[in-house]
């Protein structure tokens, strides 16, 4: 995209990575527990306020993969493999998706909420543009996978067009382009849709639909994902120079992340909002760089653990509200604000996200690699 120096070889699996992923998927799962509507240890309400990033981080890592993945392809085959890349996606995405969204609208008692959005919403992936959760919030999280398909989407599209017309001396300028376009929508929005209604005692309602659920408002992580992946894939001198220091990036991510949890300590203030989710990109961007780098000790440690709970941690997304709603209100023998009932949830998601991954999304990739070789 940027030059056509050689491409830098990738390990046959980034095992840091793993431990990104794992995290991500932890901030997600105790952020939500301790929401409103679910019982909960009294001090998760502190220690997991910050726990709304771990969806940014996702952001940040499906940025890198996917992009690295067209960028090579670019390099090695001069296009962008379209079918072999939707195939892909669709299969990994799709079917797991659809088992649950299944099991949402044919089991009531598994919904966490009152009401679910339509049914062709949820299909569509159009759930995230204009969601209330008052009158639909139940699988509300699953806004996030709304806004990568429009990423998986409108990525390919975009490197088409470029190579298309040849403008690829030009392409570094977006990115930066697209990134502030995303602060001065957020502005925007806050200026026009949500500040005049900040007074009212719903307004968090409306911040989340102008704000934080938006597609063209959460561009912040997958833009900084794929910055990280132009450099990997076509910068490998100048990469190879940066992964030197990488325990130095994994110590200024955690500064970024420090400073990014200050700013966003009332995450509906108006720094937590325009400038918050940019600051959160910046840290997260940084703390992927670390554990793609060799010199870095996010890279060389290996954990089972990690890498298991990485290989389900799209089962765990997908599951872990209606799993909690479902223990609450079965075991009424433990507390439901206590630890013991926390700990059985998170177990209970682990293993029904194992059942899910065993019956569905491993066959499917069984599948893939079947057709993907016809491509």
């Amino acid at each position: 995209m940027f030059s056509s120096s050689a491409m830098a070889t990738p390990p046959a699996r980034l095992y840091g990575l793993d431990h990104l992923r794992t995290l991500a998927i932890l901030l997600v799962w105790l952020f939500h527990y301790q929401l409103a509507f679910f019982a909960h240890p009294a001090w998760l309400e502190t220690y997991a306020a910050f726990g709304w990033t771990g969806v940014d981080l996702f952001f940040v890592l499906s940025g890198f993969l996917i992009a690295s993945q067209l960028f090579t392809a670019l390099q090695q085959q001069g296009r962008v493999p379209l079918r072999r890349f939707f195939l892909r996606r669709v299969l990994r995405i799709l079917p797991a998706f659809w088992v649950v969204v299944a099991i949402y609208y044919c089991v009531p008692a598994f919904r966490e909420r009152e009401h679910l959005p339509s049914l062709w919403r949820m299909l569509s992936f159009t759930q995230n543009i204009g969601l209330d959760l008052r009158q639909h919030g139940t699988f509300s999280h699953a806004w996030s996978l709304c806004v990568e398909e429009h990423f998986y989407l409108l990525l390919p599209v975009i490197l088409m067009v470029l190579q298309a017309v040849r403008k690829w001396r030009h392409a570094a300028w977006l990115l930066p382009a697209l990134w502030v376009a995303c602060i001065v929508g957020r502005q925007l929005w806050w200026s026009l849709l949500y500040s005049p209604l900040a007074h009212l005692p719903e307004a968090p309602i409306y911040w989340y639909r102008y704000i934080y659920y938006p597609s063209w408002c959460r561009l912040d992580g997958l833009l900084a994902g794929v910055a990280i992946a132009a450099l990997y894939v076509y910068k490998p001198a100048m990469w190879q120079c940066v992964a030197r220091y990488g325990n130095v990036l994994l110590v200024a991510a955690l500064a970024v992340l420090a400073v990014a949890c200050y700013i966003c300590v009332d995450q509906f203030a108006h720094a937590a909002s325009v400038y918050g989710f940019a600051v959160v990109a910046v840290g997260y961007g940084l703390l992927v760089m670390a554990a793609i780098s060799p010199s870095c000790i996010l890279y060389r440690w290996r954990s089972r653990v990690t890498t298991t709970v990485a290989t389900l941690s799209y089962g765990i997304y997908l599951l872990h509200k209606g799993v909690v709603h479902v223990m609450q209100q079965w075991c009424t023998g433990l507390a439901a604000d206590g630890v013991p009932m926390l700990l059985l949830c998170m177990l209970v998601s682990v293993l029904l996200a194992w059942v899910l991954y065993r019956v569905v999304e491993r066959p499917v990739q069984h599948l893939y690699r079947y057709f993907g070789s016809t491509l």
